[in-house]
């Protein structure tokens, strides 16, 4: 008997005489064979989640069986593209069916008519295991894709040559099996590696408050919680443009239409600073936007983490950036509601939380099954409703991650770019990278960062007394304090985003400003005795000064001007008094 439709319910679809169905099968659905994933086995009953538009199916069309769970193409041409999420090339879709997708579009995920350049790493002969590079292929002028065994096969190298080839060419064998430029891989399946280390490689994003505050190591993870309009977005975008990561994975889940466009536009003509080449180039892109199915917006996540550990895999560090997987967490909340399972906090289902943690521990410093080292860090955007981050996402999430960067519409709203709160955000990896900024940096920056968060949660508590009683009130050394936390608040925590000698920050830089605030913090307070008046010496921007340099080697001379003139206009306050 031929499998069928008996029931519908949205994008859920309950097919009869599905006996040889598995968990996690990928399904054709309707006359349209739209594309779906097995999701619940009842007897011969198969519950499916469909990723297309349901609209217009009835019972009793067909349903097809692949036999295969949901996969993803890996290999050469990913790179500068663009997908949906169950892996489908965006341009290719818009050629098939113009700007709006149709149902049931078939589209490999790899380009199949570009022929690749492939110089073998290894000789016939050789025993190969998977995992192992095979050779490479020159994809973009500064990244070279390193063509790996795919799972499952293992044996002698034969019949290895050098050649140009489509992705689809048999390039060897290995034991029996034939080897081409790709291979599949399931992506709800955590691709293999030797070992995960602890990370303690701090991963660079040129924001002050993130690498000096709330660091996030390669291979780790981090939240970034915020109401509607605090940055979440930007934020992600200045990260994905700066961080010190070879290959950025952007995956826009449920995000608004609007939204994603801009991305879509705006991303292909970003040039990377480091290069000078165009970002694209070591970006991949993954959109499911908002009036999209909701069951894809999980399967854009799978198969964002898969396409990040395949690079992983190759000895490169990853960046993947959700945004946001709140949107992936009110999909699974409509699927389970109509699968009828019993509901958990706000309606969401009782895995949700093993649901984050599989997707976020997924995250991590390994060795590769080559040899290699690569790391995966993930920075999940999370969008709670009316901005509550004691809300189930938010919480579930900040259970597995180690880093939040709790974003606060009222920064927002005074343009403080990035609007992370200082008081509420936090970073669990700061003590662990202590030893790295001792030998990277200089074993002061510690004790400055330090220093400088001391003063900052101490001018929180001035601020109630400041509202109740005036700052005048205030005795000369917290007076200090409330002009130095100004400096650090303007001018070392907020940064221009499209300035182009302050939106990077290079760690030198960092340390140099840090240094100079408290430097001249406690020149201020060494001068108190001497009756000097803590509110005149307000006019005076050090900060901001060394903030605008274009930091080069030579910068020292520069700083040793700045604290010249200070000490002299201190000298001529203490004069006055």
């Amino acid at each position: 008997m031929k499998s069928e439709i008996v029931r519908l319910s949205g994008p859920v679809v309950v097919a009869s005489n599905m006996g040889d169905a598995k968990m996690f099968d990928v399904v054709r659905v309707g006359e349209e064979k739209l594309l779906g994933e097995v999701i619940k086995l009842e007897g011969k009953d198969a519950i499916i989640q469909v990723y297309e538009d349901t609209a217009g199916l009835r019972p009793g069309e067909p349903v097809f069986n692949t036999g295969r769970p949901l996969s993803i193409e890996l290999g050469p041409g990913l790179l500068q593209n663009m997908f949906d999420g169950v892996g489908r090339p965006l341009v290719d879709l818009a050629k098939l069916s113009g700007d709006f997708i149709t149902r049931g579009l078939v589209a490999p995920t790899l380009p199949r008519d570009t022929k690749w350049d492939f110089k073998p790493t290894v000789k016939n002969g050789a025993e190969v295991t998977p995992g192992q590079v095979l050779g490479t292929v020159k994809e973009t002028a500064l990244f070279t894709h390193k063509i790996l065994v795919p799972p499952g096969v293992s044996g002698k190298v034969s019949g290895i040559k050098a050649g140009k080839f489509v992705v689809t060419d048999d390039v060897c064998k290995v034991g029996d099996e034939a080897v081409q430029l790709f291979h599949y891989s399931p992506v709800r399946k955590p691709r293999d590696f030797i070992r995960k280390h602890k990370p303690e490689k701090l991963l660079y994003t040129g924001k002050r408050v993130i690498d000096t505050f709330f660091p996030l190591v390669k291979g780790g993870a981090a939240a970034v919680p915020g109401p509607f309009g605090a940055g979440k977005t930007v934020t992600q975008h200045e990260l994905a443009k700066w961080c010190d990561a070879d290959i950025i994975i952007y995956i826009g889940c449920g995000e608004r239409g609007n939204e994603m466009t801009e991305v879509l536009t705006e991303f292909p003509h970003l040039v990377d600073p480091k290069s000078g080449r165009p970002i694209m180039e070591r970006t991949v892109m993954i959109a499911n936007t908002s009036n999209m199915p909701v069951a894809a917006r999980e399967a854009s996540i799978y198969t964002g983490i898969t396409i990040a550990e395949y690079f992983r895999d190759q000895g490169y560090d990853v960046a993947l950036m959700a945004d946001s997987t709140s949107r992936w967490a009110e999909a699974m909340r409509e699927i389970s509601s109509r699968l009828e399972e019993m509901p958990g906090e706000e309606g969401y289902p009782a895995y949700l939380a093993s649901k984050l943690a599989q997707f976020y521990e997924r995250a991590g410093l390994v060795d590769t099954m080559n040899g290699d080292e690569g790391s995966v860090s993930i920075i999940g955007a999370v969008s709670p409703p009316g901005g509550d981050f004691s809300e189930p996402v938010t919480q579930n999430t900040l259970r597995v991650t180690k880093v939040f960067w709790g974003l606060d519409a009222g920064l927002a709203s005074k343009r403080h770019f990035p609007s992370i709160n200082w008081l509420s955000s936090y970073s669990l990896y700061s003590t662990g990278l202590d030893a790295f900024f001792e030998q990277k940096l200089n074993a002061e920056f510690n004790t400055l960062r330090h220093k400088a968060m001391t003063l900052l949660q101490k001018e929180a508590e001035l601020q109630e007394i400041i509202q109740l009683v005036g700052p005048d009130s205030l005795p000369d050394a917290e007076k200090a304090i409330v002009y130095t936390t100004k400096q650090l608040r303007e001018d070392y925590l907020q940064q221009d985003s499209f300035d182009e000698v302050d939106t990077y920050c290079p760690l030198e830089k960092q340390f140099a400003m840090l240094k100079v605030i408290m430097d001249l913090h406690e020149s201020i307070l060494a001068s108190i005795p001497n009756g000097i008046n803590v509110s005149s010496v307000n006019s005076f921007e050090a900060t901001a000064l060394v903030g605008r340099m274009k930091f080069k080697k030579d910068y020292e001379p520069e700083i040793k001007k700045i604290y010249k003139t200070f000490k002299k206009e201190l000298a001529e306050l203490e004069a006055q008094e």
